[in-house]
């Protein structure tokens, strides 16, 4: 019966952080205007060394966007451009990027 309790508790948790986490696209998109120089005006890069955006997985993007704004991840360029972005702009950048195809 505890474990059962215990289960329940964790699927709560994640089901709500989750959702905590889900962003606004359409926002995202407005704020994904900066990102396009180095990542591609739809998240798809023509230059090799920086990644593409497109089709990453959401909370991905929300952790690494995250590690470069604290200096967890280590990339200067990346720490200036995180540095000014909010919780709710990472969430809602995650959201746009995740949404767009990689094809």
């Amino acid at each position: 019966m505890i474990r059962l309790a215990r289960i329940i508790v964790v699927l709560g948790l994640l089901i709500s952080g989750s959702a905590m986490a889900a962003g606004d696209a359409a926002a995202g998109k407005t704020k994904a205007a900066s990102c396009a120089g180095c990542h591609g005006a739809n998240g798809i890069s023509n230059v090799p060394m920086y990644p593409n955006l497109a089709g990453q997985k959401e909370a991905y993007i929300v952790t690494t966007l995250k590690g470069f704004r604290s200096g967890e991840r280590k990339n200067a360029t990346m720490k200036a451009m995180a540095a000014g972005l909010s919780d709710a702009d990472i969430d809602n950048l995650a959201a746009y990027f995740s949404g767009l195809s990689c094809n």
